[in-house]
């Protein structure tokens, strides 16, 4: 039995606990010894990470390096993994990532400047600590193939997350920033716990009938094989309701619109980094155990409710872009942009087609790439400026013309320019959706255009035009800046134009997603001529 994928987690968790025991931040030396060993174990995942994806073989089993580990034996829960392609290439994404956004916020968890006489601390050692257990949580859930174990790890990632939000949370909210960070927090913690009790509602359910059947286990590789060879027989109606059970939850955490409402308050009040860990990691934990498991688990009840999902979707895409235009606080606009992406990735799934779930998984990539670059740009420039409204900048690029210059690419990379990551994606779920959804397929193009006007407006906004005088000597992005940008530029611009080794990896794992519910890619309509001894009739 191979362990590394249990390296893979087990590495970043045991760095959380030391970076959390190691002595408080009082002075900068101590301060830079916590980032420095944080950074070390984010780049010891990142590594153990690569070496996941070296071993995979694409055209191997649809899952690999598997570790079964007993647990509890009594319900047959035992800490299973395993990594399929869509995993593993989610995986990678989270580890490259976070040693990024650490390099981001190296400065985010130092003391605050004394305001009315209180000098607010923050313990720095808490929050990198914060971003590695997240790390480690969304790695688990990335490659769990027990039902109870993901759902622990699904629900588990909300409590660091809810302290990265609430205690280390965005300077730049003016005097109501605590009151409004703390809102966020507890927003985002109740939005996504409810649909964590709607989903263990669902997996108790699931269990019960297994086991009447004589499946008493979670583990999912059996039950999705029982599932589509008969010997675990769902009825209908309660398939439907285990399906609506698991999809709430995941649907929370995507977000979809109408659930989407907790990201932009969440974003907004969040340092640029921990927003980057929330819509380009923890948000896509949803996405992927869409794939998992709503379409592995209940495959008649996935294509029963495939059409209205592909709706709400189509109108995350426009509303989301809508709203976006319409921003005048640069991170909720980011978030709402968001929001519209993530309709193009949930369509995508739920299209059922080879083109759509392929881009689908790519735009998990491409979006945590470009929205990262972009974030973490806007991050850089509102921590100069110490304002997050568009309105209090103008004539930048005239000022910092390298800064702007990177903040033009996250742009153009988010209104899926081609020649960039997001590009491919977006291509791929429009022409497999209109193969099953001509009305729902062309409609969402319209949200290509909306991209188009909020992307170039904030560049507009903020970085041409003269130069105003809050931002007179702004600095340009400096060495430790320019090594968090430049790998995510580049990144942007090789998945761009050479993508061909992720759907390698991505291809296998849905096609095997496809054949779990019993889904084909729809014939192509195309005259056919019926020939009888060389004539045409």
């Amino acid at each position: 039995m191979s362990y590394l994928l249990s390296a893979t987690c087990a590495v970043p968790a045991a760095g959380a606990v030391l970076t959390a025991a190691l002595p408080a931040g009082t002075t900068e030396a101590r301060r830079r010894t916590t980032k420095t060993v944080a950074l070390a174990v984010s780049a010891a995942t990142l590594a153990l990470a690569a070496a996941v994806a070296a071993s995979f073989e694409p055209g191997g089993a649809r899952y690999q390096l598997t570790e079964s580990h007993s647990w509890i034996r009594s319900f047959g829960i035992n800490f299973s993994l395993g990594a399929d392609g869509i995993g593993t290439v989610l995986v990678l994404l989270t580890a490259v990532l976070v040693p990024l956004v650490m390099l981001a916020g190296w400065h985010d968890a130092d003391p605050a400047a004394v305001e009315g006489g209180f000098e607010s601390k923050r313990r720095t050692q808490g929050f990198f600590a914060l971003i590695l257990a997240v790390e480690a949580m969304v790695i688990v859930s990335f490659l769990a193939t027990d039902v109870f174990v993901f759902y622990v790890f699904f629900e588990a990632m909300l409590i660091p997350m809810y302290f990265l939000i609430g205690g280390f949370g965005d300077r730049a909210g003016g005097p109501e920033s605590d009151r409004q960070r703390s809102y966020a927090a507890v927003k985002f913690l109740l939005y996504n716990l409810l649909g964590g009790l709607v989903m263990l509602a669902a997996v108790i359910g699931l269990y019960v009938i297994a086991a009447g059947q004589g499946f008493g286990t979670f583990d999912l590789p059996t039950l999705t094989d029982a599932i589509a060879s008969g010997k675990l027989n769902l009825d209908p109606n309660a398939e439907r309701a285990l399906f609506l059970g698991f999809f709430f939850a995941f649907a929370v955490k995507a977000p979809l619109w109408p659930l989407h409402t907790w990201l932009p308050n969440a974003m907004g009040e969040s340092t640029a980094g921990t927003a980057v860990l929330i819509t380009a990691v923890v948000d896509k934990v949803g996405t992927f155990a869409m794939l998992r498991f709503c379409l592995g688990l209940f495959p008649n009840a996935s294509r029963n409710f495939a059409t209205v999902i592909a709706v709400l979707a189509l109108i995350g895409i426009v509303y989301g872009a809508l709203v976006a235009i319409g921003q005048k606080d640069i991170k909720r606009l980011v978030a709402y942009a968001s929001i519209s992406h993530f309709g193009f990735i949930i369509m995508g799934i739920f299209a059922m087609t080879s083109q759509a779930q392929s881009g689908a998984t790519l735009y998990m990539v491409n979006h945590g790439v470009a929205t990262a670059a972009w974030m973490l740009v806007a991050g850089f420039l509102i921590s100069r400026r110490g304002s997050r409204l568009i309105a209090d900048y103008g004539g930048v690029q005239k000022v910092a013309p390298v800064l702007a210059g990177t903040f033009l690419i996250g742009n153009l990379a988010t209104l899926s320019l081609p020649g960039m990551g997001p590009f491919v994606s977006e291509f791929l779920v429009l022409v497999g959706t209109f193969t099953r959804y001509p009305a729902i397929g062309i409609a969402a193009t319209f949200g290509i255009v909306l991209a188009a006007l909020y992307a170039l407006l904030l560049y507009q906004r903020t970085m041409t035009g003269p130069v105003k005088a809050s931002v007179e000597g702004m600095p340009d992005l400096k060495a430790r800046e320019l090594a968090v940008v430049v790998p995510l530029v580049a990144l942007t611009l090789l998945l761009g134009v050479y993508p061909k080794p992720l759907t390698d990896i991505v291809n296998p794992a849905v096609d095997a997603t496809l054949s779990q519910v019993h889904e084909t890619d729809p014939a192509p309509a195309h005259p056919v001529a019926a020939t009888t001894g060389g004539e045409q009739k």
